[in-house]
């Protein structure tokens, strides 16, 4: 199920609420619980039933291995168990995500003749997994306390941060759920939901959903683009993965909020860092954090050495890449952001004197170079575009991308309102406004934080959360569906 369709928005939001704030009025606390994990188990397995079995059987197995961990056993049998977990989880990621990946790449280094399973990936599955990869290396630690097979459930299921993260760890989540202060409506906390909601959903459905009509377009015509569609394919998917990302964490977390469940910040304006490390300390925050504890300490960190330091941080990128999609343009894309990564270490004195401006402008021209070879099917592909933006041509814009405009509201406003006769314009306005608002303006999180009821909030809130609504016949998936 989506957060941005009627049938969520209409009736398993509002339904979830009323049964987990009823049952907890009641004092069922545990039948509270019961509520909100089955209403989470339909929430995913909405368009596709078997991938209940293949989550309930993760957490049941996942719980099963953490309670042995409890008992009085010795250390090697613990390790032993976390290994088996470890390799468990993993091993569930590598067959639905990249068994097709590894087939392949043996027909072509050996010859062989691996038929490929088409193996449809289950919504989620990354980030439930990693979820529970954290639970268990903790677990081993000793740095988790004795959770109830509700607690844990309902940690791994919450449908908020369920398929498209945060990444959250059972500290944040679990004794929130225990709080009884938690357990009653919170006016201030559900307006802030309601607040963040309508923004995240205004986010994906206004701005994401817009922009992702000039890039696939242009990304399904490279050869055709001129200069001029070139840089307006690349700039389009720099907003658009930002927008329809940070959208669904604004949504999630704003869903959080009117359970008065605080989710942890997975975005924190990436496109204002100034650096390419400033960028990873801003963008998918909790993903950086689990490559960061549970993969880079382990490693040594930055405590062996600068050789070790860095090959230990091209390691965590070269598995963020991995991580993102079974290709090697995500491969690729990960080592870049690993190279710059180093380099803005080696050179962080010289680039410190750098005007802040001039080392945004470089670091947002990169992230913008490197989304292309993310999102382009193939490296062929991602060449012939850096090409496109070098190649010249005028401002003429492809029929294709006409022709969808024209159905576009936004677009159809500014012809009625006399702004623009031409789709040229509009989509100037369009890249300069979603441009203004990541880098110039507050996050929503930042927005929570100060909020203050008042008729003004009110009216931006209802105005955002009923256009968006309206324009929800143009549903489509989030991004980060699809790692």
């Amino acid at each position: 199920m989506l957060f941005n369709s009627y049938i969520f928005i209409f009736v398993l939001l509002p339904v979830s609420l009323v049964l987990y704030f009823g049952f907890n009025r009641l004092k069922l606390y545990s039948a509270a619980k019961i509520s909100l994990i089955i209403c989470s188990l339909v929430f995913y397995a909405y368009f596709n039933w078997s991938y209940a079995l293949i989550i309930v059987s993760s957490v049941v197995i996942n719980f099963i291995l953490n309670s042995v961990m409890f008992l009085n056993i010795g250390k090697r049998l613990r390790k032993t168990i976390l290994i088996i977990g470890i390799v468990g989880n993993i091993g569930l990621l590598v067959y639905f995500k990249y068994l097709d990946f590894f087939l392949e790449n043996l027909n072509v280094i050996f010859k062989a003749d691996f038929v490929m399973r088409n193996i449809v990936l289950p919504l989620g599955i990354s980030f439930f997994t990693f979820q529970q990869l954290s639970y268990i290396i903790d677990s081993y630690r000793r740095e988790v306390p004795k959770y109830n097979f509700l607690d844990y459930a309902l940690f791994v299921s919450f449908y908020p941060q369920l398929v498209a993260g945060p990444i959250v760890l059972h500290s944040e989540i679990v004794p929130q759920f225990a709080d009884l202060q938690k357990k009653r409506i919170n006016t201030e906390n559900f307006s802030k939901g309601i607040m963040a909601f309508s923004f995240g959903l205004a986010k994906k459905v206004l701005i994401a959903d817009k922009l992702g009509v000039l890039v696939n377009y242009g990304y399904e015509s490279v050869d055709s683009l001129g200069s001029f569609m070139a840089i307006v394919t690349v700039l389009g998917y720099t907003l658009q993965i930002y927008f329809d990302f940070s959208g669904y964490c604004d949504m999630a977390t704003g869903i959080g909020k009117m359970f008065n469940i605080d989710i942890p910040m997975n975005f924190n304006s990436p496109y204002k860092a100034i650096t390419v490390v400033d960028f990873w300390k801003r963008w998918h925050i909790t993903l950086t954090r689990f490559f960061t504890y549970y993969v880079y300490y382990p490693l040594g960190g930055n405590r062996k050495g600068r050789f070790r330091t860095y090959l230990n941080i091209m390691i965590v990128f070269f598995l963020s890449g991995l991580w993102h999609g079974a290709g090697y343009t995500f491969i690729i894309w990960g080592l870049i952001h690993g190279v710059a990564n180093v380099f803005t270490r080696i050179f962080d004195k010289t680039i410190k004197k750098v005007p802040k401006f001039i080392n945004w402008l470089f670091c947002f021209i990169f992230i913008n170079a490197s989304w292309v070879v993310f999102r382009a099917e193939s490296l062929e592909t991602a060449g012939t575009l850096y090409r496109k933006i070098f190649a010249g041509g005028g401002t003429d814009i492809l029929p294709s991308v006409s022709k969808a405009l024209e159905k576009n509201i936004l677009s159809n406003l500014l012809l009625n309102l006399g702004i623009s006769n031409n789709y040229f314009v509009y989509i100037l306005i369009l890249l300069a406004a979603a441009l203004f608002l990541a880098v110039f303006c507050k996050n929503t999180n930042e927005r929570i934080k100060d909020f203050k009821f008042s008729a003004k909030n009110m009216l931006v809130t209802a105005v955002l959360l009923s256009v968006s609504i309206l324009q929800l016949t143009g549903v489509s998936t989030f991004l980060y569906f699809n790692f």
